[in-house]
C-alpha cells in the first residue's frame, strides 16, 4: 500500500472515490440531499488528499461527515471542528423531482452513517460519551421526520437497524451509569418508534412486539415519560383494531401517569384517544365530553409544561380530524365533512403521510354523505400525492374508498373506482 496514502485517501479508495471524476459527483449528490449549497473542485479534492490537508469550510465539513459516516477529524482534517458543525447534518429537504423511494433510501444511508460505532480496539470497547448519545438521538429524530413525510413503509427497516445499532453500543461500549441509563432510554424510545412505523405499515403483530419491548424498558427504568408514550400508542392501536374497551382502558392508564407532567398538549392528545375509544363503544355523550376536554386543553398551550417531542404533531388539525372521525363513526357523515376539510386545510405540509390519510378520509366522508361526485374527485386527486407515501393505513383507506365507490351507481363513482383499483393493483393489494 502507498505509504503516503492518508486516512481520507484510504476511505475514498474503499468507496471507489479515489478519482476526482468519482468523488465530485458523490460529494455534489450528498450536498444536494443535505440542502448544502457547496461544491468541490478537482483542485480542492487533491488538496484534501495531501498529508496536511486544509480544513474544509463548515458546509463541506457537514457533507463529508454525512458521506463517510464519521467526523472529518478522524479522516485527518485539522481541528478544531469548524463552528456550527457540532450537530449531525440535518434532515435534507425534499427537492423537486426526487423519487420518494430513492430519497428515503439515500436518507437512510446518511442517517445510518451518523450513528456511532463502538469498535473493539484491542479488546477494549470505545468509551461512549455525550457526543455519541447526541449522534444516536439525532438518528432517532431523523426517523421521526422521515416518517412524518413518507409514512412507515419505507422507514421501518431503518428504525430496526437503528435499534440494533443502539443495542450494539449498549452491549459493547464502555460508559458510566448515567450514560447507560440514557442509552437504555434511547433504546426504548427507538423500539417505540419501530412499533409506530410497523403500525403505520399495518403490520400490527410486529408493532405489538416492539411496543412490548418499549414498555418493558420503561418499566425497568421506571420512566413515566416513555410509559405514557407506549400506553397512549397501544390505546390508538386497540381502537384501530376494533378493541375500543382496551383502547379506553389504556388511554386512562396513560392519563393517570401523564397528569404529573403538567403538559396541556399531552393531556389533550390522550383525551382525544379516550374520545375515539368511547365513540367506537357507542358512548356518544362520553366521547363528546372528552373531545371537548381535548380541545379545551390544546388551547391552553403555553400555560403549562411543553409537550414531549413525539407529541409535536398534535394540534388543531389533529383534533379536527379526530372530531370528524367521531361524527363519522357514529353515522353523522354530513357533520363529519366540515371537520375533515378543516383538518386537511390546517395540516402542516411537512406531515405528508397525515395529509394523504386526511384527504382520503375526506373522500370517504363525502361519498357517505351523498356528495359522490366531489368524493370521487377528491379520491382521484389524492393519487398523485400518494406517490410520495408508503403507509399501510393509507392504502387500507384507499381500498375502503374504492369498495364504497364500486357499489355506487354513478359515472363518476365507476371511473374513480377504476383508477383506485389500478392504484391498489400496483400496490399489490387484493380486493
Amino acid at each position: 500500500m502507498d505509504e503516503t496514502l492518508t486516512a481520507f485517501g484510504r476511505e475514498c479508495l474503499a468507496r471507489d472515490w479515489e478519482k476526482p471524476s468519482r468523488f465530485i459527483p458523490a460529494f455534489e449528490a450528498a450536498a444536494e440531499l443535505l440542502g448544502e449549497r457547496v461544491t468541490v473542485t478537482d483542485r480542492q479534492f487533491r488538496r484534501w488528499r495531501r498529508p496536511s490537508p486544509p480544513r474544509p469550510h463548515p458546509p463541506s465539513w457537514r457533507v463529508l461527515h454525512a458521506m463517510f459516516g464519521t467526523n472529518p477529524l478522524d479522516l485527518g482534517f485539522p481541528g478544531p471542528q469548524p463552528s456550527g458543525t457540532e450537530e449531525a447534518p440535518p434532515l435534507p429537504a425534499r427537492g423537486v423531482g426526487v423519487d420518494r423511494r430513492t430519497f428515503v433510501t439515500d436518507s437512510l444511508a446518511i442517517t445510518a452513517g451518523l450513528a456511532v460505532r463502538a469498535p473493539d480496539r484491542g479488546g477494549v470497547p470505545e468509551t461512549v460519551g455525550t457526543a455519541h448519545l447526541l449522534e444516536l438521538r439525532e438518528g432517532l429524530r431523523s426517523l421521526y421526520n422521515l416518517d412524518d413525510a413518507y409514512g412507515g413503509g419505507d422507514v421501518r427497516s431503518l428504525a430496526v437497524r437503528h435499534l440494533r445499532r443502539v443495542s450494539r453500543v449498549i452491549n459493547t461500549g464502555s460508559y458510566p451509569d448515567s450514560i447507560g441509563r440514557q442509552l437504555q432510554l434511547l433504546a426504548g424510545e427507538t423500539a417505540e418508534q419501530c412499533a409506530w412505523l410497523y403500525y403505520d405499515a399495518d403490520d400490527q403483530d410486529t408493532a405489538r412486539r416492539y411496543w412490548g419491548e418499549a414498555l418493558t424498558t420503561a418499566t425497568m427504568l421506571r420512566d413515566d415519560g416513555l410509559e405514557v408514550l407506549v400506553l397512549a400508542s397501544l390505546s390508538m392501536q386497540a381502537s384501530y383494531e376494533g378493541r375500543p374497551r382496551d383502547g379506553y382502558d389504556l388511554a386512562r392508564a396513560a392519563h393517570q401517569r401523564a397528569v404529573t407532567f403538567g403538559s396541556p398538549v399531552l393531556l389533550s392528545l390522550i383525551a382525544s384517544r379516550e374520545a375515539r375509544a368511547l365513540a367506537l363503544m357507542r358512548d356518544r355523550s362520553g366521547a363528546r365530553k372528552r373531545m371537548a376536554d381535548s380541545m379545551r386543553m390544546v388551547d391552553r398551550t403555553g400555560r403549562g409544561r411543553p409537550a414531549p417531542e413525539w407529541a409535536a404533531f398534535h394540534g388543531h388539525a389533529e383534533l379536527d380530524y379526530a372530531q370528524g372521525l367521531l361524527y363519522a363513526e357514529t353515522g353523522h357523515h354530513k357533520a363529519a365533512v366540515p371537520f375533515l376539510r378543516a383538518a386537511l386545510a390546517h395540516q402542516n405540509r411537512t406531515y405528508g403521510r397525515n395529509r394523504a390519510l386526511y384527504r382520503m378520509t375526506l373522500a370517504l366522508g363525502l361519498v357517505r354523505a351523498g356528495e359522490v361526485d366531489e368524493g370521487a374527485t377528491e379520491a382521484v386527486g389524492s393519487l398523485a400525492h400518494l406517490e410520495e407515501v408508503e403507509s399501510g393505513r393509507v392504502t387500507r383507506k384507499v381500498t375502503e374508498v374504492r369498495d364504497l365507490l364500486t357499489n355506487v351507481d354513478a359515472v363518476s363513482a365507476r371511473e374513480a373506482a377504476e383508477e383506485l383499483t389500478e392504484y391498489t393493483r400496483e400496490k399489490g393489494v387484493s380486493r
